[in-house]
C-alpha cells in the first residue's frame, strides 16, 4: 500500500471517528439544555469540527502532487496536536484518550518511515510529560485542569504512567517502522516482480504468437493448453476449438506423448486436414517441470515437412534409380547383342528348313518373343539412357486436343470422357515428342483403371515463384486426374521404380521412363490418391 493510499486511509478513519465521536456527545447531553450549550460553547465541539474540516482539506490536497509531502507531514503534526488538546480538554493525566498517541506514531510510522516515528514518538513524550508536570504543578488551572487531580494520584504513580507511556511510544515507532519498512520493501519487490512478470509475459505471448513453428503445450492429462497462431493455420483449426481437447484427438500419433516423458524426443507424423490434404509434420516434445522439479507438461514444437520429405524421396529414388540405370544400361547391352544373333539364327532356320510338325510354330514363337524381349530392352535403354530433351514451344491445349483425336480410335476410351481444361495460353518448354509420350502414357494408366468407363480431367495453370514450396522459379502446373478406383498411398510411393507395376501383364517401365522424361526436363511428377477415389498425377515444370 503507497503513502497516498494510506494517508487517505488515515483521512478516512479520523473524518468518521470525529464525526461519530461529535454526534455521540451532542447526543448524550441534548436532553439537557444546560449542558448542551455549555457542549456548544466547549472546545471540544470547536477541536472536532476544525479536525473535520482538516482532515477534508487534506484528502482534497492529495489530489495535487506537488502538495503531496506537505499535506503528509502537515497531517502528521496536527495528529499530535488533536491528541494533547484532546487530553486537554478531557481532564489531562485522568483523561482516558492519552492511546490516540499511539494512533499518531502509528501514523507517522507508516507515512513517514522508521526515523519519523521515533521523532514523533519523542514529540509525543514530551508534550504528554510536559502536560503531566504542568497539571502537577498547578499551571494549567486556568483552562480548568485541577491540581488537585494530579496530586491525588501521587508522585509514584505520575512518575510510573509517564514512564509507561514513553516506553509504549518508543517501543509502537520502532515496531511499526521497522513492519512499515518491511511492508514498503516487499511492495517495491513485489512491484519490481511484478514489472518482470508482465514484461516477461509480453515477450512470451509475442515470441509464441510470432514464431514461424507450430507450438503447443499439454498438461498431465494430455490436454491441449496452448496453441499458436502459426500451428492454427497449418491445422485449420483453432484455439478455441483445441483448447482442453485430448491430444491423441488431434494427433493420435502423440497420444503416447503423456506416458511419463522424461526428454526431449523428435520424429515425424501424418496429419490430414479438413479438406482431406495429407501432410506430414515433424515434432519435439520435451517434458516442462514446475518449481518442484516434477513433470507438469509437455512443450510439442512442429512444423510442416512434407515438401522437404517429399524432396528426400525424391533424391533418394533420383539416387537409386541412377545407380540402377546405369548398371542396367550395360547389362541392356550386354543382352542385346547375344539375343540378335539368336532371332537372325532362327529366321535362316525358318526360311530354309522344311517345317516338322510344330515345329515352324515354336520357331514363329521364339521370333515373337524374341521381338517383344527387344522391345523391352529398347525401353529399358530409353529409361536407363534418356536422350536429351530438344525443347521447344508447345501449345499444351492443341497437343492435348490431338491426342483426344487419335484416341477416339482405342477402344479403351469407348467410355471415358476426355476434359481438355488447359488455357489456350498455357505454352510450355518442352521436347515435343517427350512430353507427347509423358501425356499419352498417363491417359493409357487413366484408362486401365477405369474398365468400366469414367472420366479424366487434364488442366495445368501457372504458379509464381516459390508457390509450389519446391522451386524458386515460376513454373508450369499441370495435372492428370481420373475417376479410377486409385492407388494405395503405399503403393504410390514406388510407381516410378522400374518393373514394378500392378498390372499383370505390364513391364513397369511406362511410369519410371516419364519419371526420367520429366526429371531431364528439371521438373517433378507427383501422384496422389483422395480417399474418395480415383487418382492424381501432378506435373511441375520450370517456365
Amino acid at each position: 500500500m503507497g503513502p497516498d493510499r494510506s494517508l487517505r486511509l488515515f483521512i478516512y478513519a479520523r473524518i468518521v471517528v470525529t464525526f461519530l465521536f461529535l454526534a455521540s456527545t451532542i447526543l448524550v447531553n441534548y436532553q439537557d439544555p444546560v449542558s448542551a450549550d455549555e457542549l456548544f460553547h466547549s472546545g471540544i465541539v470547536m477541536l472536532m469540527a476544525f479536525s473535520f474540516l482538516f482532515s477534508c482539506v487534506s484528502h482534497l490536497a492529495l489530489s495535487i502532487r506537488k502538495f503531496r509531502n506537505t499535506t503528509i507531514y502537515l497531517q502528521s503534526i496536527w495528529d499530535v496536536l488533536f491528541v494533547t488538546l484532546l487530553l486537554l480538554f478531557t481532564g489531562g493525566i485522568s483523561s482516558p484518550y492519552s492511546f490516540l498517541y499511539l494512533l499518531s506514531i502509528m501514523n507517522a510510522g507508516v507515512l513517514l518511515g522508521r526515523r519519523d516515528a521515533l521523532y514523533t514518538a519523542s514529540l509525543c513524550g514530551i508534550l504528554y510529560g510536559a502536560m503531566v508536570d504542568f497539571q502537577f504543578f498547578g499551571l494549567l488551572e486556568s483552562i480548568g485542569l485541577s491540581q488537585i487531580d494530579a496530586r491525588q494520584l501521587g508522585t509514584s504513580h505520575l512518575f510510573y504512567s509517564i514512564f509507561l507511556n514513553l516506553m509504549a511510544f518508543g517501543l509502537c515507532a520502532f515496531i511499526t517502522g521497522f513492519l512499515a519498512e518491511q511492508a514498503r520493501k516487499s511492495e517495491e519487490a513485489l512491484r519490481e516482480k511484478i514489472i518482470n512478470y508482465e514484461e516477461l509475459s509480453q515477450l512470451n505471448t509475442k515470441i509464441v504468437s510470432n514464431i514461424d513453428t507450430g507450438l503447443m503445450t499439454t498438461n498431465l492429462l494430455g490436454n491441449i493448453r496452448v496453441f499458436n497462431p502459426f500451428a492454427e493455420n497449418l491445422t485449420g483449426l483453432t484455439q478455441m476449438e483445441v483448447y482442453d481437447k485430448p491430444i491423441s484427438s488431434l494427433f493420435p500419433e502423440l497420444s503416447l506423448l503423456t506416458d511419463s516423458l522424461t526428454d526431449t524426443i523428435r520424429g515425424d507424423f501424418e496429419y490430414v486436414n479438413r479438406d482431406g490434404l495429407h501432410m506430414i509434420f515433424g515434432f519435439s516434445a520435451s517434458p516442462f517441470d514446475d518449481n518442484q522439479k516434477e513433470s507438469a507438461s509437455v512443450i510439442v514444437n512442429f512444423r510442416d515437412v512434407t515438401d522437404i520429405r517429399r524432396m528426400e524421396n525424391a533424391l533418394k529414388r533420383a539416387d537409386r534409380l541412377s545407380a540402377i540405370g546405369e548398371l542396367s544400361a550395360r547389362m541392356a547391352h550386354e543382352i542385346r547383342n547375344p539375343l540378335a544373333a539368336i532371332r537372325g539364327s532362327v529366321q535362316m532356320l525358318a526360311e530354309k528348313a522344311v517345317p516338322v510338325n510344330n515345329n515352324g510354330r515354336l520357331l514363329a514363337i521364339v521370333v515373337r518373343e524374341s521381338d517383344r524381349l527387344n522391345k523391352l530392352i529398347s525401353d529399358f535403354l530409353t529409361y536407363a539412357r534418356p536422350s536429351s530433351p530438344h525443347k521447344v514451344a508447345v501449345d499444351l491445349k492443341t497437343l492435348i486436343d490431338d491426342m483426344r483425336l487419335l484416341l477416339l480410335a482405342d477402344i479403351r476410351f469407348n467410355n471415358i470422357e476426355i476434359s481438355n481444361r488447359v488455357p489456350s495460353h498455357i505454352l510450355i518448354l518442352a521436347d515435343f515428342h517427350q512430353i507427347s509420350q509423358v501425356l499419352m502414357n498417363l491417359l493409357h494408366n487413366s484408362a486401365d483403371a477405369m474398365p468400366d468407363g469414367g472420366s479424366i480431367e487434364i488442366d495445368a495453370h501457372f504458379l509464381l515463384r516459390g508457390a509450389d514450396g519446391l522451386n524458386k522459379s515460376p513454373v508450369v502446373r499441370i495435372s492428370v486426374t481420373d475417376t479410377g478406383k486409385g492407388i494405395d498411398p503405399e503403393k504410390s510411393q514406388h510407381l516410378f521404380e522400374p518393373f514394378w507395376t500392378t498390372k499383370t501383364e505390364g513391364t513397369g517401365l511406362g511410369l519410371a521412363i516419364i519419371y526420367r522424361i520429366i526429371e531431364a526436363h528439371g521438373g517433378t511428377i507427383t501422384v496422389e490418391s483422395p480417399s474418395a477415389g480415383g487418382c492424381c498425377f501432378t506435373i511441375l515444370l520450370p517456365v
